[in-house]
């Protein structure tokens, strides 16, 4: 009976250590599938039994701008909301106080609309009006943008030598739209990889260009715990940019498909808060 009694309880105890990897893999998982440039750190559990027990994204914004990019996607999503008909269909996306909306509208004048309604809040440095003058989109057609987000943060994690969390993905029939403070070699090679994933149509470069000292310096606060300095993108003196194919983007694509063409994308001038004094 003491024997049968110990055995059961060994059983008990290895189950549950099996659920618990099974939990703690399915996090790293999700966390690994989702990065798009957010703060997150996950404590390995288990007494440190994954990587050594922590696995830490960096976020090269800093934390005030993190949070007015917050601030600005709820207000932009509720004001649009309000302001636009219901046959809309508008996504917003900030990183860094520019605002991308992507997504369908009926008309240029509702269009428009939608990027004057963001230029009215506060703090949005840069718009990028990517809507469409067309139909609302399928649900079937999102959950193929979805699952094309998927794909590309899944090739950039899998991609050696780049830190996947640095990019913002974001997919709108099938183009695959790339945000992020990052510098022109580091924007390269996130488009190269993105342009190369299966059924991507084409890809949008939406980034904010920062010199490789001033992300050496981000890296640097990053590994010791440091506020992120203040660093401005060396294109913001110049808001509008052509969309032109990029020639820097040759590698040959996964089963056979060509390359998705690379474009830079047309920005506008937003409503950026007053020069401190």
């Amino acid at each position: 009976m003491i024997l049968k009694g110990n055995e059961l309880m060994k059983k008990t105890r290895v189950r549950s250590t099996l659920a618990r990897a099974t939990m703690l893999a399915s996090l790293l998982s999700g966390v690994v599938l989702t990065l798009q440039g957010c703060p997150l750190v996950v404590i390995g559990a288990m007494g440190g039994a994954v990587g050594g027990g922590t696995l830490v994204a960096t976020d090269r914004r800093t934390l005030g701008a993190q949070t007015e990019d917050r601030e600005i996607q709820v207000k932009a999503k509720s004001r649009i909301g309000e302001s636009l008909p219901d046959q809309a269909h508008v996504s917003v996306t900030v990183f860094n106080r520019r605002v991308l909306l992507t997504g369908e509208v009926p008309s240029d004048q509702w269009k428009q609309k939608a990027e004057e309604v963001v230029r009215g809040i506060n703090n949005v440095n840069s718009i990028v009006n990517e809507l469409a003058i067309q139909g609302a989109s399928s649900l079937s057609s999102r959950t193929n943008d979805a699952y094309l987000e998927s794909r590309v943060k899944g090739a950039m994690v899998g991609e050696k030598d780049m830190r996947a969390n640095f990019y913002k993905v974001v997919c709108e029939r099938d183009t695959v739209y790339l945000m992020g403070l990052v510098t022109r070699d580091e924007g390269t090679a996130g488009a190269n990889v993105a342009a190369q994933v299966p059924g991507v149509a084409q890809v949008v470069k939406v980034f904010q260009y920062i010199k490789p000292e001033d992300a050496q310096a981000l890296s640097a606060a990053a590994a010791s715990g440091a506020s992120a300095p203040v660093v401005t993108p060396i294109d913001s003196d110049n808001p509008t940019v052509g969309a032109v194919p990029d020639s820097s983007v040759s590698s040959k694509p996964l089963d056979g498909q060509s390359a998705a063409p690379v474009v830079n994308s047309p920005v506008h001038p937003g409503n950026p808060a007053p020069a401190a004094k």
